[in-house]
């Protein structure tokens, strides 16, 4: 119950003063404050709605640093800060274990006793209220190619993902699952979520009954890559993945990630409303004004309401 109401207030402080309940199509999350005219992607969220953790990416991915915002007293949200464990490499793609202990990552900082500076998944632990220094999962989870995106379960499956040889298509899903206090080699999803083309960056739900994640060149696929989900169904296999029709545009959406009580979808997104021809002459300002505002094509953080979107499915 406690879990509901603290999510129900982070909703509050995501809708502006007199905003319209969220629907299925997607809408800017809290322009100029979280979705600025900067690279604002792949957010997570606490259970308990109390802390926030999402990376700003500058242009043409040559830095990417995580940032952290928690939930003051006042209700309003703290000014966005560099995570502890990050600030000096490449890191992105943050993602909280769901009791809040861990945190996962992707990095291309030096790992102990490896040759090269690839992207792997890191993590750090919770200790004394404090995060730990960042440790590299290591083999078998990560290789000497690039691992992405994870998302970690009940259970501590761990999702992320791949480009290997032994995958499906031109990157794909990768499953490692936990047993005996280790990771298991990583096996790439079926052919239920991964195909010939592109999947990446998925978010599974903790007791994974779904998985969302973005697949690019699909026939169905609208534009720049779509966001799909597939449901768990008998025998504990992954069922045909769905396009999500009411939540996709003719841009890049991607970084997919679900509020601890299912109701709020989360995503990443390049898509704009800069028309390409105007009615008049545009002024310098004007010009300034649209290329620096949010929603200007750059990477922002959108939300929308998680079960309208499931029941335009049916």
């Amino acid at each position: 119950m406690l879990k509901c109401i603290m999510i129900g207030l982070l909703l509050t402080f995501f809708l502006p003063s007199g905003a319209q309940p969220l629907k299925a199509t997607p809408t800017l999350l809290l322009p100029g404050l979280i979705s600025t005219n900067l690279n604002e992607r792949d957010m997570t969220i606490s259970a308990d709605g109390s802390e926030m953790y999402y990376t700003l990416l500058s242009n043409q991915n040559v830095l990417s640093t995580i940032l952290y915002r928690k939930k003051l007293s006042s209700g309003s949200w703290s000014p966005p800060e560099v995570a502890p464990f990050s600030g000096r490499y490449r890191d992105l793609e943050p993602s909280l274990s769901p009791d809040g202990s861990k945190l996962f990552f992707s990095s291309d900082r030096p790992a102990p006793g490896k040759e090269g500076n690839d992207y792997d998944i890191w993590v750090v632990e919770r200790l004394n209220g404090k995060w730990s220094d960042p440790t590299n999962l290591g083999a078998p989870v990560n290789t000497e190619a690039n691992e992405f995106y994870p998302s970690v379960t009940l259970n501590g499956n761990l999702y992320f993902t791949a480009s290997y040889d032994k995958g499906i298509g031109k990157e794909d899903i990768f499953l490692s699952q936990w047993a005996n206090g280790s990771f298991s080699e990583s096996i790439a999803l079926d052919s239920a979520v991964n195909s010939a083309t592109w999947e990446f960056n998925a978010y599974v739900s903790p007791d994974e009954s779904f998985i969302l994640f973005t697949s690019y060149g699909r026939k169905d696929d609208m534009g720049g890559g779509d966001l799909y989900i597939s449901f768990k169904g008998p025998s504990d296999t992954w069922q045909p993945a769905r396009n999500l029709k009411d939540v996709n545009s003719s841009k890049l959406d991607y970084c997919p990630f679900v509020s601890a009580d299912k109701k709020t979808l989360f995503l990443t997104s390049q898509r704009h409303s800069i028309p390409g021809v105007r009615d008049h002459q545009v002024s310098y300002n004007e010009l300034v004004r649209i290329y620096t505002m949010s929603g200007n094509g750059s990477d922002d953080i959108y939300v929308a309401d998680f079960q309208s979107v499931l029941n335009g499915l049916k």
